[in-house]
Order: structure tokens, then sequence, then C-alpha cells
């Protein structure tokens, strides 16, 4: 599979750096140029999709709210 376009504005480029994987939800944090980003999909995806650590990949950040805090 091949992404022609997307809509979404949030895109970072990185690697697999480390999946953290339980039995039905797993943690994979890509390292991209500007800091990690981590995301939580299922298990069955991570093997559907073939990911390991090492594979690059695009993560795609779509969120409805972001919140900032002053610290």
């Amino acid at each position: 599979m091949s992404i022609q376009s997307i809509n979404v504005r949030n895109q970072f480029r990185g690697k697999i750096r480390e999946i953290i994987e339980g039995p039905v939800v797993s943690e994979v944090d890509v390292e991209t140029p500007h800091g990690i980003v981590t995301s939580v999909i299922t298990t069955r995806s991570i093997r559907d999709l073939g990911l390991k650590p090492g594979v690059e990949v695009l993560a795609l950040v779509k969120a409805t709210e972001v919140s900032i805090a002053k610290i």
C-alpha cells in the first residue's frame, strides 16, 4: 500500500525505536527528528503491518483538541 495523498497535516517521518507489546493494545515509540512520538494501537495492527524496531513509518496526528499548559 502507498499513500498518494492525505488530509492529515501533522505528519512525522521516523523509525520505530521500541514496541511495548500487550495482549490487546501496544505502545509504539517512533524516533523522529523532532523527538519521540508514541502511539497506542492494537497488537493485531502491529502484526498486520509487520511493525518492528528499525522500520520506517509515518506518524499521523489528527486531534480535535490540543491543550496547552503554562509551566
